[in-house]
């Protein structure tokens, strides 16, 4: 068995390697060659903690096997990042396992290359603001994979505690952009392409906010009952998602749904749009919304991908098991 420890993960995976991965995912989710398993994901009445696994299959790699993990909302305080998870890989002409990888830097990878993609397939050719929702951990990873998509010349951003807003103007800074910390309609009146990555049980950005034209990738939501936007938003928009069946049970589309504003056949696949069976943006003056609610074989292609780079460095850890 192969194993790569959290510790290693920063040396060998880059964002250009996760957005490959994801893209390919994406891909041939929609070609029906690759299929996630029903998510697990529960409170487990401790530490306020979230737990659960997504797994999943991709015959055209042979990607078998889950991710184990959730959110500890108390791990700051300990030193630890919240999010805490680990992806086992499995032989798919055995069952065997085949290798055990750190996954926490990975799901930040993953998580930001999905809205990079969206970003790439949907959002309009000339935009040049980013808006960012949310200033937490994952927001820096968002950031730097987005502006790989587009050429943003400005970021503006807006978190429900300001203070957190460093982290948005230290990355724009490293990217050497200006940041601008505005209000949520200031914010929609600005950005072109929004990302929202936050935790919230409560709607934030309201449909009247958003302009024509306007691309939102909402990440934030992956459990039954979280909201980042209002349900009226997605009738005004065009939604894609990363798989349907979540994003109307536990994504963002939950609530349009269960509102009776969205039919799950309004929803459409990023994956379809890379493969060029749906057209995606149609007009400058179109809102698109991606759904990224995170599929276990994201995790799974990217842990693959890690261990095919440890093992083509000579850093790969082989034990018996």
């Amino acid at each position: 068995m192969t194993v790569v420890p959290e510790g290693d993960i920063a040396g060998l995976m880059s964002a250009e390697a996760a957005f490959e991965a994801v893209e390919a995912t994406f891909a041939a989710m929609s070609r029906r060659s690759a299929y996630n398993f029903p998510v697990i994901r529960e409170a487990i009445g401790h530490a306020d903690a979230l737990y659960g696994f997504k797994s999943g299959f991709d015959r055209d790699a042979l990607a078998l096997g889950l991710k184990s993990g959730g959110y500890w909302p108390g791990n700051a305080a300990r030193g630890l990042t919240n999010h805490q998870s680990t992806v086992i890989l499995f032989d798919a002409d055995t069952g065997r396992v085949k290798a055990l990888v750190g996954g926490n830097l990975l799901t930040a990878l993953r998580t930001a290359a999905a809205s990079a993609v969206s970003i790439k397939h949907l959002a309009r050719p000339d935009a040049k603001v980013l808006g960012m929702v949310g200033a937490g951990h994952q927001s820096a990873f968002q950031m730097r994979a987005a502006c790989a998509q587009r050429d943003f010349d400005k970021v503006v951003g807006w978190n429900l505690h300001p203070e957190m807003l460093s982290r948005l103007s230290d990355t724009a800074g490293e990217l050497g952009l200006p940041f601008e910390a505005v209000s949520l309609d200031e914010l929609g009146a600005q950005a072109d392409v929004i990302i929202t990555i936050t935790s919230s049980f409560d709607p934030i950005l309201k449909a009247g906010q958003i302009r024509p034209g306007t691309h939102l990738a909402c990440m934030g939501t992956d459990t039954r009952g979280k909201q980042e936007v209002e349900a009226a938003l997605l009738t005004r928009a065009t939604v894609f998602t990363d798989e349907i069946a979540q994003s109307v049970s536990i994504g963002e589309a939950q609530h349009a749904v269960a509102a009776g504003l969205l039919a799950e056949s309004d929803v459409a696949e990023i994956g379809a749009v890379i493969n060029g069976t749906h057209p995606g943006r149609r007009s400058a003056e179109e809102i698109t919304l991606f759904d990224g609610t995170g599929v276990g074989l994201q995790d799974l292609a990217v842990a693959a991908k890690v261990v095919e780079l440890a093992e083509a460095r000579g850093v790969a850890q082989k034990i018996p098991f």
